[in-house]
């Protein structure tokens, strides 16, 4: 084990929870706050895009916690698909973080992060880290954990009753999905003696069938749960949509996709021949067909994209379901582009929000007049999240149905149907917002904002002092003379598009480490051997008998 990896796995985690620590002794002081979150996380997206490139050179590489051997101490594995979703996760989060002060900066923190804000903030992405980087079942327990504790903080900020209630949803539903995965561990635990995730990838297989899929259908619900999968979503469209703009993007982008991870992870690691696929693959389908019809029902654009987030979750396990590493690595690939773009789209509503006073369209219009490079900034994300060619929301989906069509069954195709369904419908969603919020006249909306209806008639884009004086019930009137839309909140959000747009201009390279992780989940002898003492015999089902994308049409994990 390299020295300097040993150095820096750790602090993925160490240096956002001293992070918290050092916010919370500042919560007097803004400033101060918003300076050590910044400069802290800027370091730890530096420290894992190194732990990125070791991984592209060296592949898996494991820290053992305090000198203690597997499998009895805490052990953390760095491999191509846990840096990758670290650097992908510390980009959105850091420009979440930058929109988020600018916000609490221009309202004078009336509105924007209160001072718990920082210290839950850094803790939600020390859990998010230890997560991605777990190499034991309890670990990983024990990051959900912490980013759900912090997340209760997040969601209930302000402390409103439409906030608290949904919190509350949130709270009972989490505290299921956490005992679920919780009684799965000790269930592990009693019938292995382990819950090293490289030991168990041996020990599992010895159990009887019935033993091994009782445990594997538990860890699915808990993971399912927390992925957003139907019949288990229910949960999320009420939760999300409450919160402030910033908590809601980084919601949106980051904690379901920690439970899609550990799904890969425990399906490609611990039941590699416990073949799942037929319900994976009904669970997919379900799960993009329901969310996107629940999509285009809304006329809140928060609530629309807490549904698209829900039906997009369906095509990463889509990808999984088909266990073949064509399906895999568009799966991979696509969880990093659907990170970066879900974020971006809940920043674009945050700026709606404060520059028309609501995300109803009901009451917007003529946005494309007040604010063009607000326009701008929805309409990329939105046909990008649509599958739109060239961008990369179309390349993943490509991906997709490439592998649908590979395993060539009645079900794959039904899998392929259900993402083209859920493409046009998605295309129809973001593009009823782009009509009725950007082209759509002022005049013509349903129950115009005041504010945004003198704005658009007077031609005032950014300054609203005259209009303002004219609309004292607008939500925004007691602000003034004032920038209704800071320069650094466009310009983060203008920036995390940029990223969504580089995952299709460097498509190729990204294409290539998705494969080569999806090839490395697909023959996890490497990740034992490197958890494990590489001298020790690995597990004879760990051989290679899984399937991939060249060796015929069916697939199974």
């Amino acid at each position: 084990m390299n020295l300097d990896l040993t150095f820096l796995a750790p602090l993925a985690v160490l240096l956002p929870l001293f992070a918290a620590a050092v916010t919370f002794v500042l919560r007097k002081h803004a400033i101060a706050q918003r300076i050590v979150s910044i400069s802290t996380l800027s370091a730890v997206l530096v420290l894992e895009s190194l732990m990125l490139a070791w991984a592209w050179v060296h592949g898996a590489s494991a820290v053992f916690l305090g000198g203690w051997a597997p499998p009895f101490g805490i052990t953390m594995v760095v491999d191509e698909f846990s840096a990758l979703m670290l650097v992908v996760s510390s980009v959105v989060s850091l420009a979440v973080l930058v929109y988020a002060t600018a916000q609490g900066s221009a309202d004078g923190d009336e509105d924007g992060p209160v001072s718990v804000f920082f210290p839950a903030f850094m803790i939600l992405i020390a859990g998010v880290s230890n997560a991605f980087l777990a190499g034991d079942l309890f670990n990983l327990y024990v990051g959900f954990e912490i980013l759900l504790t912090s997340s209760y903080v997040l969601l209930t900020l302000g402390g409103s009753r439409e906030r608290v209630r949904a919190g509350t949803t949130y709270v009972v539903v989490s505290i299921i999905s956490s005992l679920l995965f919780l009684t799965s561990i000790a269930m592990i635990y009693g019938a292995t003696g382990t819950v090293n995730m490289a030991d168990l990838s041996g020990k599992l297989a010895d159990l009887d069938l019935g033993t091994q899929t009782v445990l594997h259908l538990m860890l699915l619900t808990a993971f399912g749960i927390k992925a957003a999968v139907f019949p288990l979503s229910f949960w999320l469209p009420d939760s999300y949509p409450t919160a402030p703009a910033p908590v809601t993007a980084v919601f949106a982008g980051l904690l379901t996709k920690v439970g899609v991870y550990a799904m890969i992870r425990t399906e490609t690691l611990l039941f590699p021949d416990d073949d799942v696929s037929i319900l994976l693959m009904w669970v997919a389908a379900a799960t993009m067909v329901v969310g996107i019809l629940g999509a285009v029902a809304q006329t809140d654009i928060k609530r629309m994209l807490s549904f698209t987030l829900t039906s997009h979750i369906g095509f990463m396990v889509f990808g999984l379901a088909t266990g073949t590493e064509v399906g895999l690595t568009a799966a991979i690939y696509y969880v990093a582009h659907h990170i970066v773009v879900q974020t971006s789209l809940f920043l674009v509503v945050g700026l709606i929000e404060r520059r028309a006073a609501t995300s109803n369209l009901d009451r917007l219009g003529s946005l494309l007049k007040v604010a063009p490079v607000l326009a701008v900034l929805y309409f990329i994300p939105a046909m990008n999240l649509a599958g739109i060619p060239p961008f990369s929301g179309f390349l993943g989906k490509l991906g997709l149905v490439q592998a649908g069509v590979q395993l060539d069954t009645p079900l794959s195709w039904t899998l392929v149907a259900a993402s083209m369904i859920t493409s046009l419908l998605t295309l129809l969603a973001v593009a009823r917002v782009f009509n009725r919020g950007f082209w759509r006249p002022a005049s013509q909306a349903e129950r115009p904002d005041p504010l945004l209806l003198a704005t658009a008639e007077s031609g005032a884009r950014v300054r609203t002092y005259e209009v303002v004086a004219d609309t004292p019930e607008s939500k925004y009137s007691h602000r003034g003379d004032t920038k209704v839309l800071p320069a650094v909140m466009v310009w983060t959000t203008g920036a995390l598009v940029a990223v969504g747009i580089a995952l299709t201009v460097f498509a190729g390279p990204l294409f290539d480490f998705a494969e080569r992780s999806a090839h490395s989940l697909m023959n996890p002898s490497d990740y034992v051997e490197t958890v494990m003492d590489s001298d020790d015999e690995i597990p004879e089902h760990h051989g290679g008998n899984v399937p991939d994308a060249h060796d015929g049409d069916e697939g199974g994990h």
